[in-house]
C-alpha cells in the first residue's frame, strides 16, 4: 500500500494509547508520542556468551521499512520503557515475556523524545515469529551476522554499542 507521502499503515491495524508522531528537536519526526522502546533479546551458549539476538525485518510500509531492527513501538500513557519493549516485543515477533530477565537498558534522550533500547536474556526458548503485520520476519541472527543486514539506521549506529552490552 502506499500513499501520498509513501508507504501506509494496512488498514485495521490496532492503533494503541500512545501512537503519533513528535517532530524532535533533532530535526526528525520520531514515532511515540511518549517516547518509544523496543527489546534486544539475546540468548547465550553453553558457556554463558551471548551467540544471537532477536531482529524484525520491517514491513515494508512502516517508516525505514525493509530494514532490520528490533521489535519496539510507541509507549502508552505511563508506561514504563520495560514494559512497553517487552509488550511490543509480544506482540510483534511472539516474545514469551515470562521467559526473560530484563538485563539493563540504553536510552537515546533527544529532550523532546526518548527511545529506550531493553536488553534482555532469554531464560526459556523462545520461537520468535512475526506475529503482526508490522514485520516481514523475525530470526534469531547470531552476532557476527548483525552487521551484514541492512539495519534500520539508528538501529546499526546504536548497534556496536548495544553489542558491547551483551556478554
Amino acid at each position: 500500500m502506499t500513499g501520498a507521502g509513501g508507504p501506509t499503515r494496512p488498514a485495521g491495524l490496532h492503533r494503541q494509547p500512545g501512537d503519533g508522531w513528535v517532530e524532535c528537536d533533532c530535526g526528525r519526526r520520531h514515532w511515540g508520542l511518549h517516547g518509544a522502546a523496543g527489546l534486544l533479546l539475546f540468548r547465550t551458549d553453553p558457556t554463558g556468551r551471548a551467540d544471537a539476538v532477536v531482529l524484525q525485518h520491517r514491513a515494508e510500509w512502516s517508516d525505514q521499512g525493509g530494514t532490520w531492527g528490533i521489535p519496539g513501538g510507541a509507549l502508552a500513557p505511563g508506561e514504563r520503557p520495560e514494559d512497553g519493549a517487552v509488550r511490543e516485543a509480544a506482540e510483534e515477533a511472539g516474545i514469551d515475556p515470562d521467559g526473560l530477565v530484563v538485563q539493563t537498558t540504553r536510552v537515546l534522550d533527544h529532550g523532546t523524545w526518548s527511545y529506550t533500547t531493553v536488553v534482555a536474556r532469554a531464560t526459556a526458548p523462545h520461537d520468535p515469529r512475526p506475529t503482526d503485520a508490522e514485520s516481514l520476519a523475525v530470526a534469531w541472527v547470531r552476532l557476527d551476522d548483525v552487521p551484514a543486514r541492512l539495519l534500520l539506521p539508528a538501529f546499526g549506529t546504536a548497534w556496536p554499542g548495544l553489542r558491547d552490552l551483551l556478554p
